[in-house]
């Protein structure tokens, strides 16, 4: 009996019923569905329970969400966001919907660099999402197209994930080949994207930034050209970490070996706030008091995104001991269908996992299996490869356990489970129906 499977729907059914049926808060549904989830494990139930709970205090994601909280707290009350935004709207203010084009762009070039889904949400978001608000969108939109656009750091290449395919396939496959055809599912991801934005900003009624509110750039620049140096506290970390930098620094200088502890994902939010109260530092509170109450004011915050998050990556981990993996590994290796109805039903299974055991861990699970189901019935294996690594992508939007939601939601004080239908209608279901259609050959790529 698949006990993962099964743990995992009833984990997501509490939480729908909970929150919508009884309109309970998400943190409840959460920690119910936490509790239902460990029930799974029987007379282990206890133990798996807190070996969940271990588990998710290791996970980076969890501290990085409520890291990017206070950063885009403190560069809110250090008025360095309003200088951003006044450089952002002289720059895009006259394009509908400006700051989601940039975010959109901003995802798909830092999805190249970065492979990672919630460090992608995280680099671009920490700027455009706070933009987004200011010119109109609500917090849960602006969540949502975060979170959605996330997705673009396992959909193009390089990533991770695709090394993981081109392992599996072997000489089924060239790695050039890859490249290329993921290349031009990535561009028709970021396609999509954009005509969801077309599409939002004639239905909300998004408008240009208004005429008085776009100064000239220099004048801009003059007024808030300093704030500007908090950026540096996302580019840095990406600096050095990835790209001939990274390259120069691992190879030639004493600190390469530690360049592989730095990760980008807890990196970013803890430098911009340094930055930020360096260069904000004469809007600080002066006293103790003060102090406590500028504090205070923050803590709301943190409790709401770190509990949600605590509870989702804790069910994860007791999802991945209850053999979530080898359940989706063994339903696939024992059908036998035609090549649409298994390129549709690998990519809802790939699709479902990939958020709470993330793209990577998902494909090294099952990625061998669903490739090799795929190349069965018929589909070409560079086909199959890419339509795989399309599914997996689905990780930003895939609710209610992916990291990319939560980090979204912090950036845009939105509630996460207002996001998550928008995210499966607008994201997860067409990213899906691209990989299908890709593998059924109704898509061309480029190989």
């Amino acid at each position: 009996m698949p006990i993962g499977l099964i743990a995992l729907g009833a984990f997501i059914a509490t939480i729908i019923v909970w929150n919508v049926a009884f309109k309970r808060n998400m943190g409840e549904a959460m920690l119910l569905g936490l509790l239902v989830t460990a029930a799974f494990a029987g007379l282990d139930a206890p133990a798996a329970l807190l070996q969940g709970m271990r588990g998710a205090l290791d996970e980076e994601v969890l501290y990085a969400a409520i890291a990017f909280v206070f950063m885009a707290y403190v560069v809110d009350r250090t008025g360095l966001i309003q200088k951003l935004l006044g450089i952002l709207n002289s720059l895009f203010g006259r394009v509908r919907g400006g700051p989601v084009v940039v975010d959109t762009i901003g995802s798909a070039v830092m999805g190249a660099l970065s492979g990672s889904n919630s460090g992608n949400t995280a680099a671009t978001g920490a700027f455009t999402g706070p933009w987004m608000i200011r010119t109109g969108w609500t917090p849960e939109r602006s969540a949502t197209f975060l979170a959605g656009n996330g997705g673009l750091g396992a959909a193009l290449p390089p990533s991770s994930s695709m090394v993981i395919m081109i392992g599996f396939a072997g000489p089924m496959v060239a790695t050039g080949e890859i490249y290329l055809a993921l290349l031009c599912a990535g561009i028709y991801q970021v396609v999509w994207r954009l005509l969801l934005i077309f599409f939002f900003v004639r239905r909300d009624g998004i408008q240009r930034s208004p005429a008085e509110e776009l100064q000239p750039l220099r004048h801009a620049l003059r007024e808030g050209g300093t704030a500007l140096l908090i950026v540096l506290g996302a580019l840095v970390p990406i600096a050095i970490t990835i790209g001939p930098i990274a390259g120069f620094l691992s190879g030639s200088t004493p600190i390469g070996d530690a360049l592989d502890d730095i990760e980008i994902l807890t990196w970013i939010p803890i430098l911009i706030t340094v930055l930020a109260l360096i260069v904000g530092r004469r809007e600080l509170p002066r006293g103790a008091r003060a102090w406590h109450a500028w504090i205070t004011d923050a803590m709301p915050r943190f409790t709401s995104i770190g509990a949600l998050l605590f509870f989702a990556v804790a069910a994860s981990e007791i999802l991945g001991e209850l053999g979530l993996a080898d359940d989706i590994d063994g339903i696939l290796s024992d059908l036998q269908l035609n090549k649409y109805v298994m390129a549709l039903l690998v990519g809802v299974l790939v699709a479902v996992v990939a958020g709470p055991l993330s793209s990577t861990a998902t494909l090294t699970a099952v990625g061998h299996v669903a490739l090799l189901s795929l190349v069965a019935v018929g589909v070409d294996p560079v086909l199959a490869v890419t339509a795989i690594l399309v599914f997996a992508s689905t990780e930003g939007a895939s609710p209610p356990a992916s990291g990319s939601i939560f980090v979204a939601a912090g950036i845009t004080g939105a509630k996460p489970e207002k996001t998550f239908l928008p995210l499966i209608g607008y994201y997860m279901v067409p990213i899906m129906l691209i990989g299908c259609l890709i593998a059924w050959g109704a898509l061309p790529v480029l190989r």
